[in-house]
């Protein structure tokens, strides 16, 4: 059995929202002791990591929505893309994603679900983020809503379809993103609901009433809040203001300043509170990459300026990082550290149905650890009880 890590010194924050000087120590991929520093017993069996009182551990960020990063991308159908991925993403504090798809052919969505499922099949290494499941953006949506979900391949909401697709990948599907005015909308979200799967409204023309039907139905979640999607108007509220007004519903934010103007996110911040949002990336396989000319489901994506747009100037993905997100979402709207955390690991990890062993800090959960610096940088981050990255020089 390996050596137990000890990590002491910093700044915790805590599952019960408290700050502390302390030590967290991590016994076979758990936080097996959580606590004060002056209550730190033997550490003689550990191999000790000597931390400063200016850094903080928070619990790893939990990306809903990314595509995918360091020229990688879930639809290109590999196991080997989705390592890319999982080893690419600790470098920004995420810990643990879902693998998200878009609308594509049916047989290239059938290779990405195939290739995920074969990927969580095996046992995934401790060091690297881990996959926790699928996250189906389109077919399902809208075309009047497509933005850079190719819309010839768009089609109505298709319970029997989602079926099929649910077995090929092995039961991994964990969210799905649907346009619930389309026909068949309200059918698959209630069949979602029925299944424990998330049901979010997203690329969608609904107006308010018919958002309500589809809360009703068993939707739950909205997809990038304000981004393709009927937006705030006095005389019809649409899916923005739905979103805004209704607690039943989770909403993601791509909090870059770009998809969302910054005055945009604190208003949605201000509505919703820290318990009402996600931080997400919506990340495409431009992150982490220079500027240039990349792909997107099929489609060309000229990356430049902090922006991945199409040859017609729409928006296509981000590159964020969600570390950056934190950052941001403390800078637009003037939350605390506490709340920034709120949105990144534990909503997520509530919303996945996956909280009691992720999105905090405690003894008995995965010991997803992320080491941020006095200007909220990551610096070292570990998941399942493994160094998957550090930041030179700290």
């Amino acid at each position: 059995m390996d050596k137990p890590i000890l990590l002491k010194g910093m700044q915790i924050y805590s599952e019960k929202n408290q700050f502390y000087t302390g030590y967290i120590k991590i016994t076979n991929q758990k936080i097996s002791e959580i606590g004060r520093l002056e209550d730190l017993q033997d550490i003689t069996d550990a191999v000790v990591f000597d931390l400063q009182e200016n850094l903080t551990a928070v619990p790893g960020f939990i990306d809903v929505h990314i595509h995918g990063a360091a020229g990688a991308d879930v639809m290109d159908g590999t196991e080997s893309a989705l390592m890319t991925m999982a080893n690419t993403l600790p470098a920004e504090g995420t810990t643990s994603f879902l693998a998200t798809t878009m609308t594509q052919e049916q047989e290239e969505i059938e290779k990405a679900l195939k290739s995920a499922a074969g990927y969580m099949s095996k046992p995934q290494s401790e060091g690297r983020a881990e996959i926790l499941g699928v996250h189906l953006e389109g077919p399902f949506v809208n075309k009047e809503m497509a933005g850079a979900q190719p819309s010839q391949y768009i089609i109505d909401p298709d319970v029997e379809l989602f079926k099929k697709w649910e077995n090929l990948s092995q039961g991994n599907i964990k969210l799905v993103t649907l346009a619930p005015e389309r026909p068949g909308g309200k059918e698959l979200a209630s069949y979602l609901s029925s299944k424990s799967i998330v049901a979010s409204i997203g690329h969608s023309n609904a107006t308010y009433e018919e958002v309500k039907d589809s809360i009703e139905a068993g939707c739950t979640h909205v997809t990038h809040l304000f981004n393709q999607m009927r937006g705030l108007h006095h005389r019809e509220p649409g899916v923005a203001g739905a979103a805004l007004l209704h607690d039943e519903l989770m909403v993601e934010v791509i909090a870059d300043g770009v998809h969302v103007k910054p005055e945009m996110v604190k208003l949605a911040f201000k509505q919703k509170g820290e318990e009402g949002l996600i931080l997400i990336t919506d990340s495409m396989r431009a992150k982490c990459l220079k500027n240039g000319q990349y792909d997107l489901g099929g489609q060309d994506v000229t990356v430049a300026d902090g922006k991945a747009v199409l040859q017609d100037g729409t928006l296509a993905g981000s590159i964020l990082r969600l570390g950056h997100a934190v950052k941001n979402m403390i800078e637009f709207t003037g939350c605390s550290l506490e709340d920034a955390i709120q949105m990144a690991s534990v909503n997520p990890a509530k919303q996945l149905g996956v909280f009691d062993r992720k999105g905090s800090l405690a003894a008995g959960k995965d010991a997803d650890i992320v080491i941020l610096n006095e200007e909220h940088d990551v610096v070292m981050t570990l998941c399942r009880g493994e160094v998957a990255y550090r930041k030179e020089n700290e």
